[in-house]
């Protein structure tokens, strides 16, 4: 496979923020950081490459806003639930472990989404299987198949938004949704 300038630029931009990264995580900015953080960055980038993702990727603008204030929306509100959920008088909250099929078989928009479903309060991916595009989530508050259902919905919406957001018309059209 040969590599292209866009991907030896990318490969420079990604080696000098893992050194960035590698000196704030030291607290230090000495020559003895920077050269510890370029040859780790290297021999992390040397025996994990990652999959070039830059083809599923365009940005609209308009719809990545929309995805994002809905996204802080959902946080706000579900951060809420599960702060309720902590104070209340009665006992534990009920929660389950439910699938969600996801539209896409992207492996990049599948890690966004369980990342996503990760940041809001009260889920988590406990299992992600890339050949079938499903994630395992342990959900707060589902304790019947309606509400495990409603946020089986609220995890394929969000997707939708992501994949409207920033997948490439053909991602688009393989998840039915153009």
């Amino acid at each position: 496979m040969t590599r292209t300038s866009g991907d030896l630029r990318r490969s420079w931009v990604g080696l000098l923020l893992a050194v960035v990264v590698w000196c704030l995580l030291w607290g230090a900015v000495d020559l003895k950081t920077v050269l510890g953080g370029l040859l780790v960055a290297a021999l992390v980038m040397v025996l994990f490459p990652m999959p070039p993702v830059g083809h599923e990727l365009t940005l609209r603008p308009l719809r990545f806003a929309s995805f994002l204030v809905r996204f802080l929306a959902d946080l706000m509100v579900s951060a809420v639930q599960v702060g309720w959920y902590a104070i209340r008088p009665a006992g534990q909250p009920p929660s389950s472990v439910i699938a969600v099929t996801l539209a896409s078989r992207s492996d990049f928009f599948l890690t966004m989404t369980a990342v996503l479903a990760t940041l809001i309060p009260g889920s988590v991916v406990v299992e992600a299987q890339r050949a079938t595009g499903t994630l395992f989530l342990h959900v707060i508050g589902a304790a019947d198949e309606e509400q495990a259902e409603a946020q089986r919905e609220a995890t394929r919406a969000q997707e939708r938004r992501l994949l409207l957001a920033l997948a490439r018309r053909e991602v688009l059209e393989e998840a039915g949704l153009r």
